[in-house]
């Protein structure tokens, strides 16, 4: 091969490679990804077949091997075709999440995007459908929280006003209807309190206090708490805590936490039933269990009874329970890093358990 020609071959080489570039450069510039996959495939094809022709002509002179430089450009121009008809299949599968999404932002929180395409566009479907239904189930929990605040927050003020038209119109005495205006401002205190504590959780502005301290004095305090309600219910309370068990933990907020499994678990629990505490030394945690001789839980007590205002029966409705006091528990124990869950156990009834970190 002459001199000439060689360097003729070098300087198309290097003008293809000059020109792949530039054309790189402006397909990042097109302004939808259609278009960019459209123009990909049209350089990723195009390009080597010019520099083919390109390197044809200088070398062959358009002579006897022509028919190699036409069946270079039929091979060329079906992936071109190819190309085209996969840029646009990728092109739809994103547009299908793009309107998904528009239709979310709308407002239209029960869409969904169709899980199905190349492997990173169904993995992005996957992604925002998870995000939609997270969406959907706070949008829910929102409603429901307007919904039972407003109930619970109703029927006290509601008592209170009654009777304080009754004082006024002299057909009650202060001394008889006091007490009962007392009892219905602490219901109704409690009900703010917990909503402001829920409020803290979820804004991530609960602050704890972590100490290294005994388990075993505020597992007593807690039963010494409800004892009278269990003796009312004739419900007996039995603890296993093991001496010298120590966790690391806010003493009042995990107080809280098991005085309200407590209280729950009594609610379920039928006469002459047993709620017992155990608590258990692992590597890195402390698990603290709840039992009781109830009738159980079924799968949608399981998964839900640790959401705000939700009530499975009449039981969670008694009077002062606003359906708040596991959603706190929740919160509180994910604040400390652990964690809570429910479960039916073996022999009837229900069991929670919740996780505290191990003593430093």
């Amino acid at each position: 091969m002459p001199v000439a020609m060689i360097g003729q071959t070098l300087v198309a080489g290097v003008l293809t490679l000059a020109v792949g570039l530039v054309a790189v450069v402006l397909l990042r510039l097109l302004p939808s990804l259609r278009l960019q996959l459209i123009g990909l495939a049209t350089l990723s094809v195009g390009l080597p077949l010019a520099s083919v022709l390109l390197t044809g002509w200088v070398t062959f002179k358009m002579g006897d091997d022509v028919k190699i430089l036409a069946v270079s450009a039929a091979s060329a121009a079906v992936a071109v075709v190819a190309g085209l008809v996969l840029a646009r299949s990728i092109a739809v599968s994103v547009e299908r999440v793009r309107d998904a999404s528009r239709r979310l932002a709308d407002g239209d929180l029960s869409v969904r995007a169709p899980e199905h395409g190349p492997a990173e566009v169904a993995d992005l479907a996957a992604s925002f459908n998870e995000m939609a239904g997270s969406l959907e189930r706070l949008f829910d929990a929102r409603r429901e929280l307007v919904a039972w605040a407003s109930h619970d927050l109703r029927a006290p003020l509601a008592n209170m006003q009654a009777m304080i038209e009754a004082l006024e119109d002299g057909l009650v005495l202060p001394e008889t209807t006091l007490p009962v205006l007392r009892e219905q401002v602490g219901v109704l205190s409690a009900l703010v309190d917990d909503l402001f504590e829920l409020a803290r959780i979820d804004a991530g502005a609960l602050t704890l206090e972590l100490r290294d301290a005994q388990l075993e004095p505020l597992v007593e305090a807690c039963l010494r708490g409800v004892e009278a309600d269990a003796r009312r219910r004739g419900v007996a309370l039995a603890a296993t805590v093991p001496d010298g068990l120590r966790a690391r933990f806010a003493p009042e907020k995990v107080e809280r936490v098991l005085f309200n499994l407590l209280t729950n678990a009594l609610r379920h629990t039928p006469s002459d039933g047993t709620v017992a505490v155990r608590a258990e030394q692992y590597a890195t945690e402390v698990q603290v269990i709840v039992e009781d001789t109830g009738v159980g839980l079924d799968v949608e007590a399981r998964e839900r009874m640790f959401d705000r205002f939700w009530r499975a029966d009449p039981a969670r409705s008694a009077p002062g329970g606003a359906g708040l006091g596991l959603a706190i528990a929740r919160g509180l124990v994910e604040a400390h890093g652990g964690r809570i869950w429910a479960e039916s156990r073996p022999g009837g009834g229900a069991r929670v358990s919740f996780t505290l970190p191990a003593a430093s």
